[in-house]
């Protein structure tokens, strides 16, 4: 028996291989004949090609069909991560997209070296760092607590849950919120003996809401904030107006749609202990899947049953972040009521020592905590004042570091180096595509009906980045709409122009409440929520969408009156 499955496998491989050979000898051959008749047709193609930018032509006929191949393979890859015919994930897949764009000589290596924007790498680097020191430093567990300090009831909570889950997603990105705070919720809602997906549902779609108003809140907003060039202070300012007013009516929307379950008064557990415990809280490792908000709609069973295939990293269970403090039992010294001192209940010189060792770390502990608190909000000050954002987001990472005097391998180790590879990969392939021509083709059609300043205009844009984003994703979207949407409200005026990159953050950024698998803060919600130990709870496809549509088209609506 264990010979024939070992044979199986066997032909598997090598009809894997086989398949993969046949598809790349394809492609060369492909590549030749394109090659062949373009050349034959050059010299009467050459006065063609160069107009002006907003009126861009097709490429070359071989660099249009193999630049949309290596972009389609990109894309399939992303979307389904575990696609039978080739398991190699998101950030394999965004590099085979790359080195295809390179091969078929869509673009060249300088030019592709070059497509790698650094800023958006190192501010992403520099966060997730800051995001580490944070959650070491027992943030979110003070977050959980406030979730249930003096809670007056399950319509309070859920208001609660989206106003918390907004704010940290904003300066924690909305991922690293989704990861900390799913567990607390579970628990809050299994006290109150209420049904968890309504909470889980605010939770989720408040994150991404939340992570729409700062550059620093989501992998979109980062790619934004650098190509525009828009300081942290402006973006604030242009989307919190959008960013409040969007996290109370989708509060409103949960509490209006499961009215009748919410006002169900049961009888409610002990609600005076503690909802989590230091120990419970999960430590988060950065991932493809945690980080950018690719569409994994390959179906609700790669999301209900097999964690591998929402992203590799989601399948190891997260471990339980260890306090930095070992805390004894506090020993006393018991007196008679005639006030001696009882001979037994001395303590002996060494346990004086252990107990002054103890308390001197428990205050070290103290000060690096407030530390980290100070480093991060010297930060958040030095982009309001406008500072480069990168390497404000650099220095405050090493600057914590550094304060914490240990070997920083453990912590670095959490930071998802395949994520900062996936971005590499993505950008290369994206200014392949970009090279093809088709974009621009596509956008020039478009563009005499998204214009920003008249309100058809901007219900047309923000419907193509809404369902652009929920087909390509978000991020991928931004890369691709971000430069011509900016370049066609510049014509008009400079505001109109900032007017339009904080539009696109926003629709984008909201554009992933639309459904279960439009977002990746919606895929770590559903997974946490499923294997929580002893409080295990399955958010159903359906139970997000039917609040997800009418949620997400109302959001969006209200944002738009309200972005300046």
């Amino acid at each position: 028996m264990q010979t024939n499955n070992d044979h199986n496998y066997f032909n598997l491989i090598v009809k894997r291989q086989v398949f993969v050979l046949f598809f790349v000898y394809f492609l060369i051959n492909v590549f030749k004949i394109i090659i062949l008749h373009d050349r034959k047709k050059k010299k009467r193609k050459k006065s063609r090609r160069f107009k002006t930018r907003t009126t861009m032509a097709l490429a070359a006929t071989y660099k249009v069909v193999l630049g949309s191949i290596a972009f389609a393979i990109f894309w399939v890859l992303a979307v389904f991560p575990a696609v039978p015919l080739l398991p190699i994930g998101r950030t394999a897949g965004s590099l085979l997209g790359a080195m295809l764009m390179v091969l078929f000589r869509v673009i060249t290596p300088d030019e592709a070296y070059a497509a790698i924007d650094l800023p958006i790498l190192g501010l992403l680097f520099g966060t997730m760092v800051v995001s580490i020191y944070l959650e070491r430093a027992d943030m979110f567990k003070y977050l959980g607590k406030l979730l249930s300090w003096k809670s007056k009831g399950a319509k309070d909570l859920i208001c609660r849950i989206c106003l918390v889950s907004a704010i940290s997603s904003a300066f924690f990105t909305n991922d690293t919120s989704c990861v900390i705070l799913t567990e607390f919720v579970l628990k809050i809602a299994r006290q109150h003996n209420l049904p968890p997906h309504p909470f889980l549902l605010a939770l989720a779609s408040s994150a991404n809401i939340g992570s729409s108003a700062t550059p620093i809140g989501n992998p979109q907003n980062l790619v934004i904030a650098v190509q525009s060039k828009i300081s942290f202070g402006d973006f604030l300012v242009g989307v919190l107006p959008a960013m409040l007013v969007g996290v109370s009516v989708n509060a409103l929307i949960l509490i209006i749609m499961y009215w009748r379950l919410l006002s169900v008064h049961k009888d409610e557990e002990d609600g005076t202990g503690e909802i989590v415990g230091e120990d419970d809280v999960s430590s988060h490792r950065f991932s493809p899947a945690t980080m950018s908000h690719i569409s994994a709609s390959n179906s609700m069973d790669h999301v209900q049953s097999s964690p591998n295939n929402i992203n590799g990293s989601l399948a190891t269970h997260l471990d339980s972040l260890r306090n930095r403090v070992n805390s004894g039992d506090q020993l006393e010294i018991q007196r008679s009521p005639c006030g001696s001192i009882d001979s037994n209940d001395i303590s002996s010189p060494a346990q004086f020592s252990e107990e002054k060792e103890s308390k001197t770390e428990h205050w070290k502990n103290k000060m690096w905590k407030l530390c980290v608190y100070l480093v991060t909000i010297g930060m958040l000050v030095a982009l309001l004042m406008g500072l480069n954002m990168s390497w404000t987001a650099i220095t405050a990472s090493l600057a914590l570091v550094v304060l914490d005097f240990k070997d920083a391998r453990p912590c670095l180790e959490k930071v998802s180096y395949s994520l900062l590879l996936f971005f590499c990969g993505m950008f290369i392939t994206v200014e392949g595509f970009n090279k093809t021509g088709i974009p621009s083709t596509l956008w020039n059609f478009m563009e005499p009906h998204a214009k920003v300043d008249r309100v058809s205009g901007i219900a047309v844009l923000a419907v193509v980045i809404l369902l652009l984003s929920n087909v390509a994703s978000n991020v991928p979207t931004v890369l691709l709409l971000g430069g011509r949407v900016a370049a066609s409200a510049a014509a008009i005026s400079a505001s109109e122009e900032k007017k339009a990159w904080l539009i696109l953050a926003w629709v984008s950024t909201v554009a992933g409440n639309l459904s279960l698998l439009g977002s990746a803060a919606n895929l770590i919600v559903c997974e946490q929520a499923r294997r929580a130990p002893h409080l295990g709870y399955t958010l159903s496809f359906w139970n997000h969408l039917k609040f997800g549509v009418p949620s997400t088209l109302i959001v969006t609506a209200i944002g738009l009156t309200l972005i300046r």
